[in-house]
């Protein structure tokens, strides 16, 4: 159990470090923007970038390891959507924003630098498999259901065109496009070049937890306690379930099946709020979701690792 602890416990205090400081206003909101936009918008997608470029695409992409996490992905966001009409008696419409905070797990500031720390470096390139479609996969799935909520609209042709509009603009997109445009075509990138991509990569993951902590005080947990009670048991119990039992229907090797579960136990990503508000449904049950699962999760992480 400490050996676990030893691996989750430092990226949580990475992330507590980052609450407490703006709590304090030792660190001011601004300072925090401004940070997140580095890691957003640079560091990250240097880091990914250059897993893309390093990956061994026919042994990563595996349809197994695709079908074990997405498919854990899908029966999550139904169960946000049923267990929010059924259970909350709320409309299609929340139950949508509500089944996005479910399925869209924070694979990239929680689930790296844990899988890391748990499993070495080796593990890392399923979940960058998992990561490259993560992102377009969640919110492809969550505008076609909001369309369709809203009586169809544009349609799922619609929702295609506004996904990928937005996975165009989206530099972590951009960052995993460009890597696997040069792992594919083999273009030279001069050694300056390539070191100063890696210089800013290293700063991504650190960065990135203590900027998720001062962006977590901005979530207050308020009212809606059935709903944030909801997100927090599909995300942190019933996706990695889920994932662990296709996984070993499957066959999945050991890293491959490490990698899906760990990944699929992370708390709801900050994409869950952003979802909500861009469409103002369910916006507090995103916002609560998002800190208490974080919260949560070094408990439910901590547990998954001793299993695994």
């Amino acid at each position: 159990m400490l050996d676990v602890l030893a691996v989750t416990v430092p990226v949580f205090l990475i992330i507590g470090a980052g609450y407490l400081s703006v709590w304090r206003k030792v660190f001011k909101q601004g300072h925090v923007d401004g940070l997140m936009v580095f890691t957003q918008h640079f560091a990250i997608p240097c880091l990914l970038f250059l897993a893309m470029v390093d990956l061994d695409l026919a042994e990563v992409f595996d349809w197994r390891l695709l079908v074990a996490y997405y498919s854990g992905s899908l029966v999550s966001f139904a169960a946000g959507v049923l267990g929010t009409v059924f259970w909350l008696k709320r409309g299609g419409e929340d139950a949508v924003a509500v089944g996005f905070a479910a399925m869209f797990a924070n694979t990239v500031l929680l689930g790296l630098p844990i899988a890391e720390r748990a499993f070495g470096t080796e593990s890392l390139g399923s979940i960058y498999a998992i990561i490259a479609l993560h992102a377009a996969f969640c919110y492809f799935v969550g505008v076609t259901g909001m369309e369709l909520a809203q009586g169809g609209g544009q349609g799922p042709l619609g929702a295609a065109r506004a996904v990928g509009w937005s996975m165009t603009h989206n530099p972590l997109m951009l960052g995993i496009a460009l890597g696997l445009l040069v792992n594919l075509t083999g273009l030279p990138i001069p050694d300056p070049a390539l070191e100063a991509v890696r210089l800013v990569a290293r700063a991504a993951l650190p960065a990135a937890l203590f900027g998720l902590g001062g962006v977590l005080v901005q979530y207050r947990p308020e009212g809606d306690a059935r709903g944030i009670l909801l997100v927090c048991g599909i995300a942190l119990i019933l996706h990695p379930v889920w994932t662990y039992g296709a996984g070993r229907a499957l066959g999945l090797e050991t890293e491959q099946f490490r990698a899906a579960v760990i990944t699929a136990a992370m708390a709801p990503g900050v994409n869950s709020y952003l979802f909500a508000a861009m469409h103002g449904r369910a916006i507090r049950i995103a916002a609560s979701s998002v800190l208490l699962a974080t919260a949560v999760s070094v408990l439910t992480v901590s547990a998954w690792l001793l299993v695994l």
